[in-house]
């Protein structure tokens, strides 16, 4: 689904899904350090008119991919509880695989700090109504993560399947809101996993070791809108190599 998506896309360039699937990741701490570091001292909102049209195309763009799925026969149902409907990136490609349905964590229940509706370009309606409920664009970009990013060839949660995510599914965009994609996706990862407020003297403790706080009690980041450089894209995208040998 996604291959065919790729190659009838007027602006892709017919990259194959399944070799992306295959490249090396070294995951530069450095580059997650930094990362982070730029997204917790960026504004809020930085927001201009160059930005407002990647966001523009982003959503259009996640709408199609989000129509593609639904077309396929996968039922997406409105997740409410306080709590993820999924233990974990297996739990989620299990679960989906074998029933055919997706639960999507609501923005609107589900997210980290700050409003969840209003200032941001992905909390909007998106006019897309399932079970009853509209989904905001960032409802639709959740399913459309969730699907390209990790279901597809089982990427975990963590930093390094996180970031595998993000690179397949960069492909599936233009070149245009690539830097959007990883303000959304790898940046906040960053943040979760790398940010300032876990380190200690300056590092970041290890499992075990005092100062250390678990994935599953560390906050959510917050969603901010600021403009990003291609080559901080170029250095992400620079992580994946070929395996040869």
């Amino acid at each position: 689904m996604a291959q065919s998506y790729v190659e009838g896309h007027p602006r892709l360039t017919g990259t194959s899904i399944a070799d992306l699937s295959r490249l090396r990741l070294t995951l530069d701490e450095d580059f997650c350090r930094e990362t982070a570091d730029s997204f917790d001292r960026a504004p809020r909102l930085d927001w201009n008119d160059d930005l407002a049209q990647r966001y523009e195309l982003f959503k259009r763009e996640n709408l199609v991919q989000y129509r593609v799925i639904r077309e396929s026969g996968l039922d997406v149902r409105p997740w409410a509880e306080g709590r993820p409907p999924y233990r974990d990136s297996r739990d989620l490609v299990r679960r989906v695989r074998e029933s055919g349905v997706l639960h999507v964590f609501l923005t609107a229940t589900g997210h980290g700090p700050g409003p969840t509706t209003g200032f941001h370009p992905l909390r909007t309606p998106s006019g897309v109504v399932e079970h009853g409920v509209e989904l905001s664009h960032n409802d639709i970009f959740r399913v459309v993560h969730d699907v390209f990013g990790h279901i597809m060839h089982g990427n975990a949660f963590g930093p390094r399947g996180e970031f595998r995510a993000a690179r397949t599914h960069l492909a599936m965009y233009p070149e245009e809101v690539h830097p959007v994609l990883v303000v959304e996706q790898v940046a906040q990862i960053c943040w979760f996993f790398f940010g300032p407020h876990l380190r200690v003297d300056g590092r970041l403790p290890a499992k075990g070791e005092p100062g250390y706080t678990p994935p599953n009690r560390r906050p959510y980041a917050e969603q901010k809108v600021f403009p990003l450089s291609p080559s901080h894209v170029a250095r992400f995208t620079s992580l994946f190599t070929e395996e040869h040998g």
